[in-house]
């Protein structure tokens, strides 16, 4: 338990906390498409290779966005790449909410979750940068573990999408 509180006071644990949570949220958003495939599926009647394809989509697309957020980050800063993403993440949902209407714009919503999946690098960067060199790891450990958003999503998202609808 020594250890720990040594972690702790050896940086900055609002910031690694904040970096968790946006990471949690962050990954919830980029896997809701495949959470709600079974219900998005039945309303546009979607193929295999449809369905695949519309789940395959946001993983691309984070993969491509990783760099231009990257760079972003470098130029205006860990903490604001961060706030940026998230703004575009609440503008991408509302898109999703008035606009998506069709197999294609379930599509376009699939790039714009893609946003979401682009926060690996500020995430964990910004988690582990007020950590010294020896907790580094740990710090980026602990802000890693918001990947377990992926788990929020699939537990969450269909119930209430039953209750609600998607």
């Amino acid at each position: 338990m020594a250890d720990f509180k040594t972690f702790v006071r050896s940086g900055h644990w609002p910031t690694l906390l904040a970096s968790f949570l946006y990471f949690d949220f962050c990954f919830a958003i980029w896997v809701l498409n495949g959470a709600m495939a079974p219900f998005i599926s039945e309303s546009f009647q979607l193929s295999a290779a449809q369905k695949g394809f519309m789940v395959s989509v946001p993983i691309l697309a984070g993969a491509l966005m990783r760099f231009p957020l990257g760079v972003l980050s470098q130029y205006i800063g860990r903490k604001n790449a961060a706030m940026v993403e998230m703004g575009l993440i609440v503008a991408a949902l509302g898109f999703g909410y008035g606009y998506v209407d069709s197999y294609d714009g379930v599509l376009a919503m699939g790039v714009l979750l893609g946003i979401a999946g682009a926060s690996f690098g500020v995430a964990l960067s910004l988690g582990s940068g007020w950590f010294p060199p020896q907790h580094k790891g740990l710090a980026m450990g602990i802000a890693g573990a918001g990947n377990s958003g992926t788990v929020l999503a699939v537990l969450f998202a269909p119930p209430l999408a039953a209750q609600f609808g998607w």
